[in-house]
């Protein structure tokens, strides 16, 4: 049986490990704010370039680009952003549980990887999966620099007719208890253009209300009228590497504060666990000791009522 002693190095230890949780809860949330702010700033950036971009192609007869360049998906490179680090809960499984069954949909494929993670690197590698390229530490502080070389990296080796595909694997901020784990097409870059209306379908009808909104969306949005200074077609060959950059640091942008989010969830789920073990411990311990006393008293008494 635990002596009073053992109790109480119990609660001592516990104790630590839960100023240590508290303290990484208000690290994560103070990294969680500059992160949050920092993807919600890139969110509309992103959406007015694509909506210049489609503007563009509306206006181009015939658009002709190597990253728009149509083949049929033999080579497929996946993009998977994971976290540095541990102790975030299940954000690093979700993530991965969401790429293998990317990674099962496309068997029939060859895959290779850019693991963007600590995580997510020694989880693919152990998997046997080839790497195109390797990015680790570089979610903490996320830098333009380091999106640009993997959109480079990957526009690249399209181009090269290496790849068919580029997809983007990544937990998609939505708040700080809920998340979205998003697979997004990046390469090649399907025309944007105004489709023409179709007939009236009723098995259709749940559809075109989930997708309705969007659709009209990028449709004004492609009907407006901007005056360019040079040619549609120059435009557009400067557009679209740096939509695709624009996209790659979004996604890492929201990777980021998917995982200090997580992060700090698990910790105050930690600290308010720690919490109530030492009540339970502390209780159980005061039992012990109310135990032990009462047996001491009734002992005297006993050895009082021998002696007379």
């Amino acid at each position: 049986m635990p002596t009073l002693l053992d109790f109480r190095r119990r609660i001592r230890s516990v104790k630590s490990s839960q100023q240590i949780t508290r303290a990484m809860k208000f690290v994560a949330a103070a990294r969680l704010r500059r992160a949050q702010e920092a993807a919600l700033a890139a969110r509309p950036y992103a959406q007015e370039l694509a909506r210049l971009l489609r503007s563009v192609m509306s206006r181009i007869q015939d658009v002709s680009d190597p990253l728009m360049a149509q083949r049929e998906e033999k080579n497929i490179l996946a993009i998977v952003m994971t976290g540095e680090r541990g102790l975030a809960g299940a954000f690093n499984a979700n993530i991965l549980r969401k790429a293998n069954e990317f990674f099962r949909e496309n068997k029939d494929k060859k895959i290779v990887t850019i693991p963007v993670g600590k995580k997510g690197r020694d989880s693919l590698k152990k998997a046997g999966f080839n790497f195109a390229g390797e990015y680790v530490n570089v979610l903490a502080r996320v830098e333009f620099k380091t999106a640009r070389e993997i959109a480079n990296l990957a526009a690249q080796l399209y181009i090269e007719e290496k790849i068919d595909a580029v997809y983007l694997i990544f937990s998609e901020f939505k708040s700080v208890v809920a998340v979205n784990l998003a697979v997004e097409k990046l390469l090649p870059i399907e025309k944007m253009v105004e489709a023409p209306d179709a007939q009236h379908d009723p098995r259709h009808d749940a559809e075109r209300v989930a997708h309705g909104e969007k659709k009209q969306a990028e449709q004004d949005s492609a009907q407006i009228d901007y005056i360019y200074e040079q040619p549609a077609e120059h435009l557009l060959n400067k557009l679209l590497p740096r939509y695709v950059e624009t996209q790659v640091l979004r996604a890492m942008l929201e990777s980021s504060a998917s995982e200090y989010a997580a992060r700090m969830t698990a910790m105050e789920a930690a600290t308010k666990n720690a919490g109530e073990v030492i009540e339970a411990l502390t209780l159980h311990m005061n039992k012990v000791r109310q135990a032990a006393i009462t047996t001491e008293i009734i002992e005297i008494v006993s050895g009082a009522n021998y002696e007379k």
